[in-house]
């Protein structure tokens, strides 16, 4: 494979799919009339076709055609819209993957804002709450494309019903071919003292650039990476709390049910202090360019790092 930092996410998804199915054919390519979007066909279609599957505009029929693959033995990858993944085929995740507990990964693509020019209906900003209250289910956003490879490295060789989320353009480079990934455990992007900065998925690019504007500025952040939702890094969140006194989230979400939620969750229990969520307040998308709707939700970085500096001034 190519410098996979000079790649399209979701080009690395596809050749990461071909890397698995030579490495085990019971791993499997479904799809449902977005291949192309998902960067598969022709990456897969052409070279694997015997493990690829194309069941047209049915997405909860790909999620069946999922779990009865993975009762098979098969390792089934189902990928559409996270509108498509998650909302339109709940009940038959509910039920045939989750409850199952069938070994099916979920591949929601173009995540929150970056569904910007398909408007408010194709626009999903729930994803990650509504796959994190599902039982059994793992959830999962990575960074760039070698986190997104070694994520899914771990994803085939695991037993596991898991949703992941996928960016399908190019985003810059966080990380390097030694990045591994576990689940329940986050990154540290930064070290500080003075506010705790937790993001997930793309959305941990902006976060280090509000953090590097606040470095400037003689604020020191905390910067937490977190690849898993669910489950999360309960230990690591909490001992950055305990550390800082005040934290912000990051996400392309509702804040309502997502990472903000869940870091709040657990503070909430273990180490009560100030929060401050960032991502989509409780809304409805629109058609819009992505620097459009950072601005008007404020969680672009200039946006991340006022928040920040509001909860240190709050502690003086």
């Amino acid at each position: 494979m190519s410098e996979l930092h000079e790649m399209e996410m979701r080009a690395v998804y596809a050749e990461t799919l071909n890397e698995l199915i030579e490495a085990n054919p019971a791993v499997m390519c479904v799809e449902a009339d977005l291949a192309k979007a998902s960067g598969t066909n022709p990456r897969v279609s052409e070279k694997h076709p015997d493990n690829f599957v194309d069941v047209g505009v049915s997405e909860a029929n790909m999620i069946c055609v999922g779990a009865g693959l993975a009762t098979e033995g098969k390792v089934p990858f189902c990928a559409t819209f996270s509108c498509f993944a998650s909302r339109r085929v709940y009940d038959q995740i509910t039920i045939s993957v989750a409850y199952a507990n069938n070994n099916v990964k979920i591949v929601g693509t173009a995540p929150g804002i970056t569904q910007g020019p398909n408007g408010g209906t194709h626009m999903c900003f729930q994803d990650l709450a509504i796959m994190r209250a599902m039982p059994n289910m793992h959830v999962y956003s990575p960074a760039d494309v070698y986190e997104l490879r070694a994520m899914m490295n771990h994803m085939a060789g695991q037993h596991q019903p898991t949703y992941m989320q996928l960016i399908r353009p190019k985003v810059s480079q966080l990380f390097d071919e030694n990045i591994t990934f576990t689940p329940g455990k986050a990154v540290r992007i930064t070290e500080g003292s003075d506010v705790t900065l937790i993001s997930t998925g793309y959305m941990t690019r902006f976060a280090k650039q509000a953090g590097e504007t606040l470095a400037a500025q003689g604020v020191s952040v905390d910067l937490l990476h977190c690849p898993s939702v669910k489950p999360m890094d309960e230990e690591a969140v909490i001992a950055s709390a305990r550390k800082t006194g005040c934290v912000v989230t990051l996400e392309t979400q509702n804040i309502i049910g997502g990472l903000g939620s869940a870091v709040c969750e657990i503070l909430s229990e273990h180490c009560p202090v100030q929060v401050k969520r960032l991502g989509v307040p409780d809304e409805f998308g629109e058609v819009a360019s992505e620097n459009y709707l950072f601005e008007k939700h404020k969680f672009g970085p200039s946006h991340v790092a006022e928040a920040c500096q509001t909860l240190v001034a709050a502690k003086a």
